[in-house]
């Protein structure tokens, strides 16, 4: 029996659906400009098996997300009418759009729907309900749907009104493709042990955010190798200070709890030995110094290129590869060769390797490596979560 049978949990290819109302929750958090243009349609692109399979089957499409933080206000910034034009260039098809995400004017778009059509709904965050998981907003949205889809991993960590309280309102329910593909991959890193090879890179600005991941992995890795922002964190638990580097004064407590049970369960824990440093982010200039020699007026913004032959020299034996977050500010390009290097090794090691993360798609792909990954989550948080608790609040009430 595979994993995914074990969750109880159907996928769309198994529920009939021919002409009904299908209500796929996607996940259309997608990348915007400082101008509020689209970056990347990777997350659109991701969910098309899923609205495809629907539309062969004549059903009424109805897709919702979310996009942004709008905090319940109708900022036109997070608009998804310009994703529904995205859809209908990709599609090859006409796709409606409502300026609301319920009501009756929402409700007769979808009376009005004939079989084989899309209509996207505007930002269900633009309701300030649908973050608080209200049940009086979800059968508003129930009331436009006979079944009911999930296709948004990214956001099924989280209860909120589409994801949690509305398919407990409908009696046909399950997955989309896309999110039984990251069930299947992210499964394959549950029930490893120590031994067998299972290595994590772990990255990004800040130890909270990855701190429910790291305890966890700390049972079962062999090895974790810790760069970005909060490596600095850790570095100042171990006594090392980088200048003006960005530190967690609150979380090195946490740091050295962790490095000391890395230690104590035989887990090799790496942190930098050296750093791409400048006098500021949007420094052109850069110079490279160790933990020995940092000067106490430059901050660190990237692995240097010791800790990254170190790093990669460190990837024998890996069998299985877990990655979340970068190595430095890899946005810009003085301050991407430290992730983008790691990241042209991870690709090229005979393993399962998963990566994960909001940035994890755009570095990749920066890398040139996006289709080498065994599999690219579409959720950091999401991902860290499920393999945590081997499920997510978004797929127990799909059972």
């Amino acid at each position: 029996m595979s994993f995914i049978d074990t969750l109880n949990v159907k996928s769309i290819s198994e529920l009939a659906i021919r002409e009904k109302r299908v209500f796929i929750r996607t996940d259309y958090n997608i990348p915007l400009d400082n101008e509020g243009n689209i970056t990347n349609i990777n997350r659109i692109e991701r969910t098309l098996p899923t609205i495809k399979h629907a539309l062969e089957h004549n059903s009424r499409v109805i897709l919702a997300s979310h996009l942004g933080r709008p905090d319940g206000d109708r900022d036109p910034v997070y608009s998804l009418e310009p994703i529904a034009t995205i859809l209908a260039e990709v599609l090859e098809r006409d796709v409606f759009f409502f300026e609301d995400c319920v009501g009756m004017g929402a409700q007769q778009m979808v009376r009005d729907l004939k079989p084989g059509q899309v209509l996207v709904l505007e930002n269900l965050r633009f309701n300030p309900e649908e973050k608080k998981n209200s049940a009086v907003f979800a059968r508003e949205l129930a009331k436009m749907c006979d079944v009911y889809i999930n296709d948004a991993f990214g956001v099924s960590h989280r209860k909120e009104a589409s994801v949690n309280a509305l398919p407990l309102m409908v009696d046909t329910k399950g997955m989309g493709l896309l999110m039984k593909t990251e069930i299947e991959e992210l499964s394959k890193l549950i029930g490893l042990k120590r031994g067998e090879g299972f290595y994590s890179i772990i990255g990004g600005a800040k130890v909270l955010d990855k701190i429910a991941i790291i305890r966890p992995l700390l049972e079962v890795v062999d090895r974790i190798m810790i760069g970005g922002a909060m490596s600095y964190t850790f570095l100042a638990a171990k006594g090392i200070k980088l200048g003006k580097s960005r530190v967690e004064e609150d979380k090195i407590s946490i740091a050295r709890e962790i490095i000391r049970g890395a230690e104590a369960r035989g887990v090799d824990l790496l942190l930098p030995i050296d750093h791409v440093a400048a006098d500021s982010i949007d420094s052109v200039e850069t110079e490279i110094y160790t933990n020995d020699n940092f000067p106490q007026d430059k901050m660190a913004l990237d692995i240097g290129p010791e800790t990254v032959k170190m790093y990669v020299d460190k990837l024998e034996g890996c069998n299985y590869m877990l990655w979340n977050g970068p190595m430095g500010v890899f946005e810009k390009e003085q301050f991407a060769k430290g992730s983008i290097s790691l990241a042209k090794a991870v690709a090229n090691l005979d393993a399962h390797t998963v990566a994960g993360g909001g940035d994890s798609v755009s570095l990749m792909k920066k890398a040139g490596v996006k289709d080498l990954f065994t599999h690219i989550s579409t959720g950091g948080g999401a991902s860290l979560e499920f393999l945590k608790n081997n499920t997510l609040p978004g797929i127990d009430v799909l059972k």
